[in-house]
């Protein structure tokens, strides 16, 4: 393979000092990041056992920010050490190796091509990112629901004020104890007009742990796609990060147009870490927003690159200078994933929560938001208790060293997420102190 097609193909062009390095990493490669071997997990005690967090307490709010698994402790501190000892030198000699080696891990996991991503470093950056730059009209409409995040009312709302486009905002279900997945569908296809050019919607919802049905959404939308022009399509575009690293999907399987995602959550990578994801047809709907590092733009800087060659994902990688140790050892988050099992940890995952649902359903002054079903559900339980603030719930919980929050929206409920470093037995002891609560 030719250097400059290789370069392409991962989305990555290096400068001459870096490329000796990089190039005899991946002699032979056929273009493809060469896997490291994934640790060998055989039980979820074992797991648990890779992570610091503290024994004294039952850890139940793991999905607002990741304790890091011994695999990316050691490779954060790697990278540290290493920036440390000659910042200029390590950076030059490795960054686009250490860059693609992300990419390639992130691809594999999520089922993507390397140039189809784009890394950030929160659901948030990514989120006004793609927003920010998304190509809409005036006239055009921007359809989102009125479950979604602040982060993406905010990003909408302000990309709506320089286009000239309209936001809509509509609620998806009547009672978030009947809702159905074709409720949710319908929703959205009658809320549909010929000027709806962006359907933004979150896979799985922090406020009461509902999750949509992701691939009829877009099966629905792209009957109605079909009938339009290119751009006119509503491009289905999803906040994921409550959903990567439960469930046992891949991004083409999800059927979206745009996904993004912290992967300092569920998949318990870097803190300050996040991807953008888009399927090749859709990027050019896209447009950067902040000047990119990637070595493609100096190419075209100094008219060394035809800008045709590069892809459009490569220009949503915000530039300047990150935290490179805690970006570079997300690779080492996706192997860890990876050598837990997909299916295995959404398995997990989801029995948990079931057994925490059940268990709540049964409790009188408990009342469950989250649906039972596993369809509909994902690793967030939000409840309330009759007579008890959500505040107060939580606070009272914490006191018997049970970890639990409360969902920041308008209305507010309590929220546990049982993740695959917790056991039964101690859902089981969140469920008896709960009833104490009532």
């Amino acid at each position: 393979m030719q250097r400059r097609d290789f370069l392409v193909r991962t989305g990555l062009v290096l400068g001459a000092g870096a490329f000796s390095g990089f190039e005899r990493a991946f002699a032979g490669s056929a273009g493809e990041v060469p896997a490291r071997a994934a640790p060998a997990v055989r039980d979820w005690p074992s797991v648990r056992s890779q992570f610091n967090l503290s024994r004294d307490h039952i850890h139940l709010a793991s999905f607002f920010l990741a304790s890091h698994p011994k695999p990316v402790r050691e490779a954060i501190e790697r990278h540290r050490r290493a920036l440390d000892e000659n910042p200029i030198g390590y950076w030059f000699e490795n960054v686009d190796r250490l860059e693609a080696d992300v990419l390639g891990a992130a691809a594999q996991h999520l089922g993507a091509h390397p140039t189809d991503i784009a890394l950030t470093d929160s659901t948030t950056m990514g989120l006004g990112l793609l927003y920010g730059g998304l190509k809409v009209r005036q006239g055009q409409e921007i359809l989102t629901t009125r479950h979604d995040h602040y982060s993406t009312e905010i990003s909408l709302r302000q990309r709506a004020e320089r286009t000239g486009a309209a936001v809509r905002s509509i609620p998806l279900y009547e009672r978030i104890e009947a809702v159905t997945e074709d409720e949710i569908v319908q929703s959205i296809l009658k809320a549909l007009t010929p000027r709806t050019r962006v359907v933004a919607v979150t896979w799985v919802h922090s406020s009461t742990g509902l999750k949509l049905p992701i691939r009829r959404i877009a099966d629905a939308l792209a009957e109605v796609n079909a009938e339009r022009d290119e751009g006119d399509r509503a491009l289905l575009c999803v906040d994921g990060v409550h959903g990567l690293g439960i469930e046992d999907v891949t991004l083409p399987e999800l059927g979206c147009d745009f996904f993004v995602a912290g992967t300092h959550k569920w998949l318990f990578g870097p803190r300050g870490t996040g991807l953008v994801w888009g399927r090749p047809q859709a990027w050019p709907a896209a447009s950067a927003i902040i000047p990119t590092f990637n070595h493609e733009a100096y190419g075209i800087w100094m008219k060394e690159i035809p800008p045709k060659e590069i892809p459009i994902s490569a220009f949503m990688t915000p530039g300047g200078f990150h935290s490179f140790e805690h970006r570079w050892a997300l690779a080492d988050a996706f192997r860890f994933h990876a050598g837990l099992g997909k299916a295995g940890i959404a398995s997990r995952t989801h029995a948990l929560n079931r057994q925490m649902k059940e268990g709540l359903a049964t409790i009188p002054k408990v009342r469950l938001l989250t649906p039972m079903s596993d369809g509909l559900s994902a690793g967030i339980v939000c409840f309330e208790v009759s007579g008890l603030k959500p505040r107060e719930a939580v606070e009272r919980l914490l006191r018997r060293r049970i970890i639990a929050s409360e969902t920041p929206y308008a209305t507010q409920y309590v929220r546990v997420a049982a993740s695959v470093l917790n056991t039964p037995e101690e859902v089981d002891t969140t469920l008896r102190e709960i009833r104490a609560l009532a």
